[in-house]
């Protein structure tokens, strides 16, 4: 049903009838409330609707129309606006219940999470469009006659797609309306997404490649619920397979999302889609401008827009008709959210297609330990690609001992590493320096008293950009400006830095190759999946000759005439000790060295490391990644960690620390106690003051089949949480920062 003019309703001249709906608000309030409903308005749930909330108007969504407050009806407000809008269906409100059940969270939390453009609601706005006149001149000049040739099919186009079209400026399409050349006509912004091409792949598939495509579209055509781990080692052409039943999903006449980390939103990524459908898909993400997200969350919601490709948060989008869900980079952290709402999203995937009745596609090069035991245990589809495409092999892998093979003093890269960026660059190939750590050096310290740059806000370090002159912390945000002197002895020129960052790495390389073309690819650089997508460019047009990046770099990215990877730290991830980190550290290390030799050209990698006998380095050294899994699964199953048992946690925060850690041992005493359930803490966080905030943690551990939501609701319904402190509730824990 398309939008129109929503009829208002004034509060105080319509008549009380007496019929109640419940209404749920986008706000941290545990359930819906009863409103009456107006004379004349029809209602039924899932309606979007917009009622009176203390002193303000809000949008909310009809939840049932059975009011269950006792409340005298002369007390309760009216809807004051039904939107003339698709109702959010049944199965999404089955959804948003269901976690906010599982994570512990408010109802209207979620439902915040699904109303993301609550803007969309209203009537859509006109946005101009050019069709051609009448008064054409016969002759114009090659880039107005494209213009005019595009148009002549009729069809009324924005400015912005008659540029992308037509390959020009809208500063060309302004002045020739300006001439008389071009007809402005008001239109609504059309649905992104709406046509699309689902015809036979127009790739020649492997033998594996096909054999798991023909799996995807026949599950995609079922139409009932099954999860598919889809595990092929980097470049093995995983998209072009899950594409196979995104389109299957399409022909069932359903709609499909694409889930991916924010980082991996590439232009590689879109141009591969384009390619296949024909069409370029929505786009969900923090960087989508509030317009174009307005009109992508009515189509979704509408059912016009097919497919929908964005980070974590695309999953709360209220689809019409949902029939497909795929994972990509299942096992990437970044899936977890860790402010508001706590969820995986990829968790969460697989429950709203159990909800739905169609596939999820969970896909990965490095699979998680949790979706490796379900596939074994025959619990998902499992599909393997165990050949990179088109015959291209995996690259060499090459340890680098730093007990034996010392960088130089006051270098970083060793001398083996050195020599291979040397012959890349000579022979014209491109090479990857990879270190995860922003900034020019993790730590800055007085040489004369051994004053350390701290955060004043969080128990961190302040990390040295070099290229901005300041001091940053990444955790809040703080900086200031490199001092010329030691605020604690006032020395002159004393500071020194202390171990490398990306920065650093830059300025070593540029001395030891001063004609390489070098660039930095990291969060602080590249700061949104625009920029990433003209960086990427860059790489392909081979404008850069060393890459030196985080994490970012890591993940989907193809480079033809990239050869050498070389990993600055190799044990970076591997202490702290958090449950994940070994296997963490395999995943990001195994990706990256994926970067490597995926064109003609065969690859190699370096991993410069302490401890070469630690199972991750011999795993990645190996190319064993099953084995180092199975040693994981192992250990954990011992520990009774999971996949083989469950976690959740309570993180409490408070700016006073003796009021924080007075109240810690009084919820301590209320645990209730169970032989099955094992309650370890209060401990301080490893990351203890955070933001202005000191924090504690709880962490309770039990076996898999126990509930831990109902054993978590009773400890804290004996308790009050003072207003001064925050307390966080996170099933499954990701990390332990």
């Amino acid at each position: 049903m398309a939008m129109s003019q929503s009829s208002l309703l004034i509060a105080g001249e319509t008549p009380k009838s007496g019929r109640r709906a419940q209404v749920l608000v986008p706000y941290p309030l545990s359930r819906a409330y009863d409103y009456l409903l107006p004379d004349g308005m029809e209602a039924q749930p899932g309606d979007y609707v917009r009622v009176p909330l203390g002193r303000r108007d809000t949008p909310g969504v009809v939840w049932t129309l059975d009011g269950k407050d006792n409340v005298d009806p002369a007390k309760l407000k009216h809807v004051q606006q039904k939107y003339a809008f698709e109702a959010m269906p049944q199965t999404h409100r089955q959804f948003l219940e269901w976690v906010a059940r599982y994570t512990m969270s408010d109802l209207g939390s979620v439902l915040k999470m699904s109303l993301s453009a609550p803007e969309a609601l209203q009537p859509p706005k006109s946005a101009n469009a050019y069709t051609l006149n009448e008064n054409i001149p016969e002759k114009l000049p090659a880039a107005r006659q494209k213009i005019v040739n595009l148009l002549k099919d009729g069809l009324p186009r924005r400015a912005v797609d008659i540029a992308r079209e037509a390959g020009c400026s809208a500063a060309l399409i302004r002045s020739m309306a300006a001439a008389g050349q071009l007809m402005i006509r008001p239109v609504s912004a059309p649905a992104p997404c709406r046509e699309v091409d689902t015809g036979d792949s127009a790739l020649s598939f492997s033998k594996d490649q096909q054999s798991a495509a023909d799996a995807l579209r026949k599950l995609a055509g079922e139409n009932k619920f099954s999860t598919v781990l889809l595990d092929g080692v980097t470049g093995s052409g995983k998209t072009e397979v899950y594409f196979e039943a995104v389109a299957e999903a399409i022909r069932q006449g359903r709609q499909a999302l694409i889930l991916l980390p924010e980082i991996s939103l590439s232009a590689q990524f879109l141009e591969r889609f384009e390619r296949r459908f024909g069409a370029a898909p929505a786009l969900w993400h923090s960087e989508v401008p509030t317009a174009q997200r307005r009109v992508t969350w009515a189509g979704v919601a509408e059912g016009k827009t097919k497919v929908v490709v964005g980070a974590r948060s695309a999953l709360f989008l209220p689809f019409a008709n949902l029939g497909a869900i795929v994972v990509d980079e299942e096992h990437d952290a970044s899936y977890k959210q860790e402010e508001g709402v706590l969820y995986n999203a990829r968790d969460m995937a697989i429950v709203r297609a159990r909800l739905g009745s169609f596939p999820v596609v969970l896909v990965s090069a490095t699979p998680s330990l949790e979706t490796m035991v379900n596939a074994q245990q025959g619990k998902y589809h499992y599909l393997k690609l165990p050949a990179r495409h088109a015959g291209a092999k995996m690259p060499a892998i090459h340890v680098i001992n730093l007990k034996s093979a010392l960088p130089a003093r006051g270098k970083f890269i060793a001398p083996v590493l050195e020599k291979a960026l040397q012959e890349t660059f000579a022979a014209g190939e491109q090479s990857l320096l990879f270190l995860n750590r922003r900034g020019y050096a993790p730590l800055t310290l007085c040489r004369t008293c051994g004053f350390r740059f701290q955060c004043p806000s969080c128990s961190a370090w302040l990390v040295e950009h070099k290229r901005f002159s300041r001091l940053q912390c990444h955790h809040c945000g703080f900086l200031q400006p490199v001092p010329k002197t030691c605020p604690s002895c006032n020395e002159a020129d004393s500071f020194a830095a202390c171990g490398p960052g990306v920065e650093r790495i830059q300025e070593e390389v540029a001395a030891l190759m001063p004609t390489a073309r070098t660039f930095i690819l990291a969060s602080d650089v590249i700061t949104s999946p625009n920029m990433i997508r003209g960086a990427v460019r860059d790489i392909e047009d081979r404008k850069h000759d060393v890459i030196i990046g985080t994490q970012i770099i890591a993940k989907g990215h193809h480079f033809p005439a990239l050869t050498c990877v070389g990993v600055i730290d190799a044990d970076l991830g591997l202490s702290g000790g958090d449950l994940r980190a070994g296997e963490r550290t395999f995943q990001l290390l195994h990706q990256v060295s994926g970067r490597a030799g995926r064109g003609e050209l065969p690859g190699r990698v370096y991993l410069q490391t302490y401890m070469p006998e630690q199972s991750v380095i011999r795993a990645l050294a190996k190319n064993d990644r099953d084995d180092f899994l199975a040693v994981e699964a192992r250990e954990r199953e011992k520990a009774g960690m999971p996949p083989f048992g469950r976690l959740a946690a309570l993180i409490l925060a408070g700016a006073d620390e003796m009021k924080l850690d007075l109240f810690c041992r009084t919820i301590a005493q209320k645990a209730p106690r169970y032989d099955d359930i094992r309650v370890l803490g209060p401990a301080p966080a490893p990351m203890a003051y955070l933001r202005g905030r000191h924090r504690r943690r709880f962490l309770i551990k039990a076996n898999k089949a126990i509930p831990l939501q109902k054993y978590l609701a009773e400890w804290l319904a004996a308790v009050k949480v003072p207003s001064s402190l925050q307390l966080k509730v996170d099933i499954d824990p990701q990390s332990f920062f």
